[in-house]
């Protein structure tokens, strides 16, 4: 059964065994569009992993709850980038 995700239960969400979240996964509980999540990972905002013969994205919890921890109470992201 499918439970969506809120801003409570992400960090319940946080806590499970798996230590690598899909770009979905990821996106829910930082309360972002999967594109923002791509470009951050382009921009080496976030380090993604590819997997299997596509290529799809991974992401290591560690690193989304590192996000989650800079996001401000209106749900935007401080992040510096590195060409600025």
């Amino acid at each position: 059964m499918y439970t969506p995700l809120t801003k409570k239960n992400a960090r319940e969400r946080l806590n499970e065994p798996s230590s690598m979240l899909r770009t979905g996964e990821a996106c829910r509980i930082l309360c972002i569009h999967s594109n923002t999540l791509r470009r951050w990972s382009k921009q080496g905002i976030v380090k993604a992993y590819r997997v299997g013969p596509r290529g799809d994205r991974r992401f290591i919890r560690e690193d989304i709850a590192a996000l989650l921890k800079q996001k401000t109470e209106d749900g935007t992201v401080r992040i510096k980038l590195s060409h600025q």
